[in-house]
């Protein structure tokens, strides 16, 4: 006749398996702590970026709102130990700077900054360069602004089937016509985003020479050259596109310093 195990005898396996339990805990506690070391690491970091950032608008005479700063990779403190940080991306809001007396409207600059060097030395000190191998930069001009720029009286522009469009009251011969037509937007010397407007009509207009000559001579008064704002990060325009919310440039430059003293 069998006998019955002694009940002590599984009191080792429930031990083993509450040890085991204890040390997931343990170790999920432990995850736990270092993710929030690594997060606020990265806001410390975060906060230092956008300081220098506010630093580098105010060296150019622009005012924006305060930076937006996002560090990019996982987990960040093994890129502080490694010196190299995948992303850095700084969103500026409502940048405005004076350029050769002409206001300049950004409502918004984006700028991403990739595979970016920095010492953990640099880091500690703040001494030494913050190096980005590729910088892009996105901005967005109102139309509102360039409406200001060329300063005519009932003058529109907007985005119609990706052209940049004009639409102004024009007298032309003693008729107050409605002038409508589309710009070719360049990107010329220095940065400077080319419009010029060669394809101006207006319902009704006379069918004599001269009427033709006056709208010629409107297409030629506002086409002009739009100087930018000095872009942070040695940033280089690269292509304009009219898009419904203004002109979008887009830009980049390679192996530039982002921190304020480089």
């Amino acid at each position: 006749m069998a006998q019955a195990e002694p009940a002590y005898v599984d009191r080792p396996r429930r031990r083993g398996r509450r040890a085991l339990v204890v040390l997931v805990v343990l170790l999920l506690v432990l995850a736990g702590i270092l993710v929030i070391a690594d997060r606020v690491a990265v806001g410390v970091a975060e906060r230092a970026i956008a300081d220098q950032v506010r630093q580098e608008v105010a060296k150019q005479n622009a005012q924006s709102a305060p930076p937006e700063v996002e560090v990019g990779g996982f987990p960040f403190l093994t890129q502080v130990l490694d010196g190299r940080y995948e992303r850095i991306s700084i969103v500026l809001q409502e940048v405005r700077g004076s350029v050769e007396g002409d206001a300049i409207s950004l409502p918004r600059l984006d700028v991403d900054a990739h595979d970016v060097r920095a010492s953990l030395d640099t880091l500690r000190t703040r001494q030494g360069d913050v190096v980005a191998e590729t910088v892009n930069g996105t901005a967005t001009i109102s139309y509102d602004s360039l409406a200001a720029l060329l300063d005519r009286p009932g003058l529109k522009l907007s985005e119609q089937g990706g052209k940049l469009a004009v639409t102004a009251p024009v007298d032309v011969l003693g008729q107050q016509l409605t002038v409508t037509g589309t710009a070719d937007v360049t990107v010329g010397e220095q940065g400077k985003v080319s419009l010029r407007f060669n394809n101006l009509d207006a319902q009704g207009l006379p069918d004599v020479p001269l009427a033709r000559t006056v709208l010629n001579n409107y297409a030629r008064s506002i086409s002009i050259d739009v100087p930018l704002p000095e872009l942070p990060f040695q940033l280089t325009v690269r292509e304009v596109r009219p898009q419904p919310e203004g002109l979008t440039v887009t830009a980049d430059a390679r192996n530039v310093p982002i921190n304020a003293a480089g």
